[in-house]
C-alpha cells in the first residue's frame, strides 16, 4: 500500500463540556502531559507519512492555526478550513473538506489522544475501496461507556453504529482511514443540511463497504470532559514511549 500523506483534524468544537478545566483555552491546545494535545496526533502523523495535516477549524481557527504552526515538522504542512457552520454535526464539518483531497486520508477528531500504533494498524490492514475504521474491543477499559460510539460488527464488517446502539462489540475510536467516496455517502446522508460520521458509516456499511480494524492492545482516550482529561493525565505519563 503506498504511503498516505494527507490526514484531516476535525477540531472546529468550542469544548463547551470541557470548560471546567479550560475556559480560556482551544480544546486543541490543552496541555497533557505538559504538551499540548494536538501535538500527540501531529507527532503520530508524522510518524505513518503525513505530511499535509487539514484542520476544521471554527471561531478561534486563527488563534489555533498560529498556535498550531510551530509544533509541526518542516516537511509538514498545515492547512486549515474554515467552518463558520460549527455547531452542527461532524459529517458536515467533514464535508468542507470535499474538494481538497485527492486520495485516501486519515480523519481524526480533534480531542482524542491515542497511540501512534493504530495508525500503523488502519494502514496495514485497510481496504482502501472501504471505509476503513479503527475500533477497541476491550470494551470494560472504556471510561466513559455511556458517550461512547458504540459499533456493531460481523468479523471485520461494520452492521451498526450508534451511542444508543443496543447490541455492540466495540467501540469507535475516532481514527478512520477513508475513501474518497466517503464524501459522497455523506452527502447522501445529509437530513436537510446536516448530517453525522455515524450517518455517512452507516449508508456505507449497508453496502458492506465499511470496515472495523480492531486496534487490539493499542490505547486511546477521547478527552471530552474534566474527568476524561484526568484520566488522560495518568495514561500519558504511563504511555509516554507509545505516544
Amino acid at each position: 500500500m503506498s504511503v498516505i500523506t494527507d490526514a484531516v483534524i476535525l477540531m472546529a468544537g468550542t469544548g463547551s463540556r470541557l470548560r471546567g478545566a479550560a475556559d480560556t483555552i482551544a480544546k486543541p491546545l490543552i496541555s497533557i502531559g505538559g504538551r499540548p494535545l494536538i501535538s500527540y496526533a501531529i507527532q503520530s502523523f508524522e510518524k505513518i507519512g503525513v505530511t499535509t495535516l487539514y484542520g476544521v477549524v471554527g471561531p478561534n481557527g486563527d488563534k489555533l492555526a498560529a498556535a498550531l504552526a510551530p509544533m509541526l515538522p518542516s516537511h509538514m504542512q498545515f492547512r486549515p478550513i474554515s467552518y463558520p457552520d460549527w455547531q452542527k454535526q461532524n459529517g458536515v464539518s467533514l464535508l468542507t473538506a470535499a474538494g481538497r483531497l485527492s486520495g485516501p486520508f486519515f480523519l481524526a477528531m480533534g480531542d482524542h489522544l491515542f497511540e501512534s500504533s493504530i495508525l500503523s494498524e488502519l494502514v496495514a490492514h485497510a481496504d482502501l475501496a472501504c471505509l476503513n475504521l479503527a475500533i477497541d474491543r476491550k470494551i470494560d477499559s472504556i471510561f466513559d461507556l455511556d458517550d461512547a460510539m458504540k459499533v456493531q460488527t460481523e468479523k471485520n464488517l461494520i452492521v451498526g453504529i450508534g451511542k444508543k446502539l443496543e447490541n455492540y462489540d466495540a467501540i469507535d475510536t475516532g481514527l478512520f482511514l477513508c475513501p474518497q467516496i466517503m464524501f459522497d455517502y455523506l452527502r447522501r446522508a445529509l437530513n436537510g443540511d446536516d448530517c453525522s460520521l455515524a450517518d455517512g458509516v452507516r449508508l456505507m456499511a449497508a453496502e458492506r463497504k465499511a470496515l472495523a480494524i480492531d486496534i487490539g492492545k493499542a490505547w486511546w482516550q477521547d478527552v471530552d470532559t474534566p474527568e476524561m482529561l484526568q484520566r488522560a493525565e495518568q495514561e500519558v505519563e504511563r504511555r509516554r514511549l507509545c505516544l
